[in-house]
């Protein structure tokens, strides 16, 4: 372990460029001659199109055009595809109904993209949009899952009859049904996911140029990695060859899932630029964010364990009603399905599994992935089921997850829902939350704070993930000549210090002074090939490739170096940055190396860079873990809550960097408990957007936040990953809503209150506190 090599809490190398402005976001992006775009949106959730008059638009002070779906359609653009269109029961495909990129016929949200309109100036764009006149002819609409399954229903699409677009399931059910037949004990929870607006620190932005001559497209863009968008934008919405559609991400401002996906606007820019002859920029607002950004979670869950007399688990039963809006996204039928429901189990051991859920189309922003893209659903249905089962059977919570725990001994452990665990401690860890917030003296500060008349609850949540598993990864490392390496790699940064993790890697391996890394990423022209940012996959994927790449580099360098100090290849060993010959002072250093590569001094007498590349496809999942323990306060005449006290025990494998994996923890711990205690999204009966503003969306603020005490096990690598690592940075929103909650509902037990939903505002809080005071009220009457 080195002074900047992995291990160590080393700052992030990107932060003084960033904070001193330095930093070139999309929106920093000016291409010569480029014009500004502004979107044409719907004010109705669910409405036929009328007529479209642009005439006044069109003649509008600085305006170049109007575009609706017609003039697309002349330029065959397609519609924005649904990738991940999954088979449901007996095969049954997914309802798959057009997601156009302008609305033809009808519009399914507020905010559904109707026309496009061009201007010389950002204010003349939006001035001239607001001339645009639509004829709507106003539909019934329908926002909620359930209610859009009920018969007599509005009806979104013709394909997807009833609002369903897939019924989905996974598990053994007759073996499910025969051991509740024998169970001893039956514990039931009903619980709302509650959908979530991504509020990305960027909004999305995407400029685009058309090079008549080559034939060719360039597109600006905030994203999680090009590779993804470039083959939708190009073969199935622009009808052209990948190779005529570059794509390039700069630095971006968070995504969180929402940044992965295609939208409307990608595919108007690159249209737009194409016609006109110039560059066509749109870049969008926070209003438009909360009307059209991909949203999270929005799931109905009921679920049930059947146990033995003991309380040991004997199956989980669970239906789910996922909400995925007006239309399929990109990943949006995947994300309840097959990424959530193979986590269901949770860390335990349940022999056996049957889950059905059913996706269903509402007049809502679509559903994607969002931070944990289904786990955090999966681990918030169980961890809350688990503490119901504990109080059905009158055990103490910690006991009876002791008692159904997968243990070190069980490892590897086959789930039965196409999950295997390699590694980890799960009953340790709780353990180890449980001392830290001092869970066993909990009654006497509950006592104490009851004679004060404050009411004090105390939760946790024994969590797990998924990680990687899926695609490769590609790195390639070039020498510069002086010292400095340029490391291109398909991965994509939104904050999470890429630059500082692969330097530290590069210090271990090659020497590398962290200063002298120079990083390329989101570039479809430089970089090979690769997946992204997402699912906590760039360091346990791009890790690997980049070790992989560095032990090339030094085998290749090795070569130069046995020329230069005239000595047997095998004679020459490498250590930090020097290539010596064993048994002797003589040396060079790997920047010599390079330069002399550079300038021909080399065996062959040829002049080129020393560069590498290797790949790592996935070999396995990775199965982060740990537990969150927490302690509320709750203030029973305003329903206000405050956290006390937040620990949190984590098993991330090995650590490259704790400083960054603090930071990625703080934050996915700062989004649940905003989902748990604050974050609401709110449609109307008809569709409008109720909480569409930060003036009516509570995203947390420092001070709704605790002290979040964090510890770092770091025994239990990863045996499924070569760097041993399991991924870090979705753990935090995982844990955190159940432990918020289950802490909340142990606070509210004496008042007799047994159900409360997140977003556990003060009002739902209190009206909580009211029902059940009065219903016992009623009770002593």
């Amino acid at each position: 372990m080195g002074q900047f090599g992995a291990g160590q809490g080393l700052r992030r190398l990107e932060d003084r460029r960033l904070l001193t402005g330095a930093g070139r976001y999309t929106d920093d992006v000016v291409l010569p001659g480029q014009a500004y775009g502004a979107v044409v949106r719907s004010p109705f959730a669910h409405a036929r199109l009328g007529k479209i008059d642009s005439a006044e638009a069109k003649v509008a002070p600085g305006v170049l055009a109007v575009y609706t779906a017609a003039e697309l359609a002349e330029d065959g653009v397609g519609d924005i595809p649904c990738l991940a269109p999954m088979k449901g029961k007996g095969g049954a495909p997914t309802k798959l109904p057009p997601h156009p990129v302008l609305a033809r016929g009808e519009v399914h949200h507020v905010g559904d993209a109707v026309a496009f309109v061009v201007a010389e100036t950002q204010a003349q764009a939006e001035e001239a949009a607001e001339l645009v006149m639509v004829d709507y002819d106003d539909l019934p609409a329908v926002v909620d899952g359930p209610a859009a399954l009920k018969d007599g229903a509005p009806q979104l699409h013709e394909e997807a009859p009833g609002n369903l677009a897939l019924d989905w399931e996974q598990g053994d059910r007759a073996a499910v049904e025969a051991a509740f037949a024998k169970a001893d004990h039956v514990a039931r929870i009903e619980l709302i996911n509650n959908r979530v607006v991504v509020n990305a620190m960027e909004p999305r932005v995407c400029a685009a140029e058309y090079d008549a001559g080559a034939e060719k497209f360039t597109l600006h863009t905030a994203s999680q990695g090009t590779f993804r968008m470039r083959p939708q934008l190009a073969r199935q919405i622009l009808g052209i060859a990948e190779e005529q559609l570059h794509i390039v991400s700069h630095d971006v401002g968070g995504g969180f899932g929402m940044k992965i996906f295609v939208y409307q606007e990608h595919a108007l820019v690159l249209f737009a630029a194409r016609r006109l002859g110039r560059p066509v920029r749109w870049c969008g607002s926070r209003s438009e964010s909360f009307l059209t950004d991909s949203q999270g979670r929005d799931h109905v869950t009921a679920a049930e364990m059947a146990m033995d007399a003991q309380g040991r688990f004997l199956a989980l039963k669970v239906e789910t009603v996922a909400n995925l809006g007006a239309y399929l996204s990109n990943f949006g039928p995947y994300i309840p399905t097959a990424a959530s429901t193979p986590m269901l189990s949770g860390l335990y051991r349940i022999p056996a599994i049957y889950a059905e859920v059913i996706c269903v189309l509402t007049n809502t922003v679509p559903v994607d992935a969002y931070r944990g893209a289904g786990r955090p659903e999966a681990s918030y249905m169980m961890e809350r089921l688990v503490d119901e089962a504990a109080r059905s059977l009158g055990l103490d919570r910690r006991e009876i997850r002791n008692r159904n725990f997968i243990r070190p001994e069980d490892l590897p452990y086959d789930t039965g829902l196409d999950r295997v665990y390699d590694s980890g401690d799960y009953p340790r860890l709780l353990r180890e939350a449980a001392a830290t917030i001092g869970w066993d003296d909990f009654e006497t500060r509950r006592a104490e704070a009851a004679k004060q008349g404050r009411l004090l609850g105390i939760g946790s949540a024994s969590y797990v993930e998924a990680c990687g598993g899926i695609g490769s990864e590609t790195a390639e490392l070039s020498l510069d000549g002086t010292g400095g390496v340029e490391l291109v790699i398909g991965t994509m940064t939104n904050g999470q210090g890429h630059l500082t993790a692969y330097a530290q890697l590069l210090n271990d391996k090659l020497g590398l002074d962290p200063e002298k890394l120079t990083l390329r990423q989101g570039d479809s022209e430089v970089s090979l090939k690769g997946g992204g940012t997402g699912g906590s996959r760039s360091l346990l994927m791009g890790g690997v490739a980049i070790n992989r790449a560095s032990d090339k580099v030094i085998e290749t360098a090795k070569k130069v170096a046995s020329h230069l100090l005239e000595a047997a290849l095998e004679d020459i060993a490498f250590d930090d940055g020097v290539f010596s010959i064993v048994g002797t002072d003589r040396r060079v250093t790997l920047a010599e190396v390079g330069k002399a590569a550079l300038e021909g001094d080399t065996p062959d007498g040829e002049a080129r860079a020393i560069r590498e590349t290797a790949d790592y496809d996935a070999e396995a999942m990775t199965y982060p873990n740990g537990c969150h323990a927490c302690e509320v306060e709750v203030d029973a005449e305003t329903g206000r809550v405050k956290i006390l006290r937040y620990v949190v025990v984590d098993d991330f494998g090995t650590v490259v960097n704790p400083l960054l994996v603090g930071g990625q923890v703080h934050g996915g711990i700062a989004q649940g408990i905003g989902q748990a205690l604050l974050e609401n999204t709110v449609y109307d009966e008809t569709g409008q957007l109720l909480t569409a503003s930060y003036m009516d969306y509570c995203l947390p603020r420092a001070d709704d936040l605790p002290e979040i005490e964090l510890t770092l096990v770091e025994d239990m690598p990863c045996t499924t990953n070569p760097m041993g690592v399991k991924g870090a940075g979705e753990a935090g929103c995982i844990g955190a809503p159940p432990a918020v909650m289950n802490a909340l509902r142990d606070a509210l037990e004496p008042l007799g209150v047994t159900r409360i939903d997140m977003p556990a505002t003060p009002e739902r809080v209190w009206r909580a506190i009211q029902a059940a005071r009065a219903g016992r009220q009623k009770a002593a009457e």
